[in-house]
């Protein structure tokens, strides 16, 4: 069973591991206060999850995800996250992380920031354009004329691989937005945010290339 280490249990990192355990997958999950505290969403989660500390989880995972926002000065656990795909959920969000400059000015992501502090890791940012309790409500079969299509960006074609299997495992289609400098188009604030429950592949394609860059208050 392929197992997967999330960094965060908040409501992204939840959702994700309900609807991972629900699609075959073991979970290894860890939060900033400690595995006791998940006690509860690890019972709830059952037999395939449990609790670790944050380096536990990402030594124990095939892969990972990291559901907690980036950190300017580096708090990821790089040494068990490397030769890894990396799922980065973070989302820029100026009123909770305050300003990055080089975010603002656009000379780079906040991705390619968590691909820096991730060196030999293969970071890619997905699971960003979603509400998280719609990975499981919206889910859809392969070919269902409702199905919602997310985004993938990243600089390793193994890691759009892995997110691609991934989101049909759970139930979206995919559109690949790589390299990591492109992950701004889906981004707070640009089309296919504003359309996160409404678009399949070609309209979130279609809302992708409509990106403009956005002035940051």
């Amino acid at each position: 069973m392929t197992t997967i280490g999330i960094i965060g249990a908040g409501e992204v990192g939840s959702q994700i591991a309900r609807a991972a355990i629900a699609a075959g997958y073991a979970v290894v999950i860890a939060n900033s206060r400690g595995p006791e505290t998940l006690a509860g969403l690890v019972a709830e989660l059952g037999p395939s999850a449990r609790a670790a500390y944050a380096r536990d989880a990402a030594a124990a995972g095939d892969f990972a995800v990291v559901a907690v926002p980036l950190r300017v000065v580096n708090d990821m656990p790089a040494e068990e996250l490397a030769g890894k795909v990396v799922l980065d959920t973070n989302n820029y969000m100026v009123w909770r992380d305050g300003h990055i400059p080089v975010v603002d000015s656009g000379e780079k992501t906040v991705h390619e920031l968590r691909q820096e502090q991730l060196p030999t890791s293969k970071v890619a940012k997905a699971f960003t354009h979603i509400q998280a309790p719609r990975l499981l409500t919206s889910a859809r079969p392969a070919g269902a004329p409702d199905r919602l299509a997310l985004s993938v960006s990243s600089n390793f074609p193994e890691a759009v691989a892995l997110v691609t299997r991934l989101y049909d495992q759970f139930g979206f289609d995919t559109v690949d937005n790589s390299p990591l400098s492109e992950s701004w188009r889906s981004g707070p604030g640009q089309p296919a945010w504003i359309r996160h429950a409404h678009q399949n592949r070609e309209e979130l394609a279609l809302n992708l290339r409509r990106a403009r860059r956005l002035a940051r208050a």
